[in-house]
């Protein structure tokens, strides 16, 4: 008696493997990160983060319209911001000629229909490394979370289309939704940084902002008093419920890869898209490893990028977005 199903019928060939795919990748789906800098012809490669770089304004403008040409119209904006500019409060973060305002019109003044989404965090613009304001020794809360609304409004007249809270502050999004109506900014989206988690990923990503947490006497070395545990999983649907209620329009989880079934998991108990983040530490691995010719770079970055997608991602932020497309053709 011989199968009446086999189901290697649907595995022959690429053709019809192609055609019953059920996860398709296309340049609709991403996200790009990009990293600006003072200055002027300034594209500088991130040590740790092999053929990524971070722009000043003037070669942003080339680099948003290359990303136009191959069909990637959206684009998350981080700012590296000198050290003389940094203090505890975050007060570059507001000004209306700071890096990230410029960088916002700057990307609109080139290109107007690409999506501009900013990073809504402190670590840039604070001396200690920090998400949030620090008081006797501790990351307060409630202050921080008026200032990111503030830096939200700023954003948003800069032309922002989505500001993008990364800083995992309790009642964030609240803070800012209301700040943003009461400005008249209803239409300027949120999506928030849901369910991120104290990972050990991000290491090439704050060597490209130089944001890392500074090791000082009574001030936190880490930031596990504000991002999650990577033991808990039922915390993160608690706290992108608690988003979404606040007003977020699009959650995410960051990091990627290891956080495959918190994403599934969110995917399952919302009704507003999932953006997952495919974080620096990600990327580079990678890059590190197909350099030492240990793995088929293309293959593995198909790979991981499908199964980002196939767990429930509606939305990849992701440094191989341009890899990705050039290979898709």
């Amino acid at each position: 008696m011989y199968p009446l199903r086999r189901n290697r019928r649907l595995r022959a060939n690429q053709a019809v493997r192609n055609l019953v795919r059920e996860t398709i990748i296309s340049p609709n789906d991403f996200l790009v990160p990009l990293f600006i800098v003072e200055g002027k012809g300034v594209k500088e490669e991130i040590a740790s983060m092999p053929n990524y770089f971070r722009y000043s304004l003037d070669l942003l403008e080339n680099e948003i319209k290359q990303l136009w040409s191959l069909g990637l119209k959206s684009v998350l904006l981080f700012v590296k911001v000198p050290d003389h500019l940094k203090d505890n409060a975050g007060k570059e973060a507001l000004n209306p000629d700071g890096l990230m305002q410029r960088a916002i019109k700057t990307v609109k003044n080139v290109c107007p229909d690409m999506l501009v989404m900013t990073d809504v965090a402190l670590d840039p613009y604070s001396k200690y490394g920090h998400d949030g304001i620090i008081e006797n020794g501790k990351i307060v809360n409630d202050i921080t979370c008026n200032f990111l609304a503030e830096m939200s409004v700023s954003h948003a007249k800069a032309g922002a289309d989505f500001v993008t809270p990364s800083d995992m502050m309790d009642g964030r999004v609240l803070a800012m939704r209301e700040a943003l109506e009461s400005e008249g900014f209803t239409d300027t989206g949120i999506m928030s940084y849901s369910a991120k988690y104290a990972s050990a990923f991000y290491g090439p990503f704050r060597d490209a902002l130089d944001s890392a947490p500074v090791d000082m006497q009574d001030i936190p070395k880490d930031k596990k008093t504000y991002q999650m545990d990577y033991g808990n999983r039922t915390e993160a649907v608690r706290e992108t419920l608690m988003d979404i209620d606040e007003g977020a329009d699009i959650v995410m989880v960051k990091p990627g890869l290891c956080y495959l079934d918190i994403v599934r998991d969110i995917k399952n108990a919302v009704d507003v898209p999932v953006a997952v983040y495919q974080v620096s530490g990600e990327y580079s691995m990678l890059k590190a490893a197909a350099q030492k010719g240990w793995l088929d770079h293309d293959a593995v970055m198909m790979e991981q990028t499908t199964a980002i997608k196939r767990a429930g991602a509606d939305v990849i932020a992701s440094y191989f977005a341009k890899d990705v497309v050039k290979l898709l053709g």
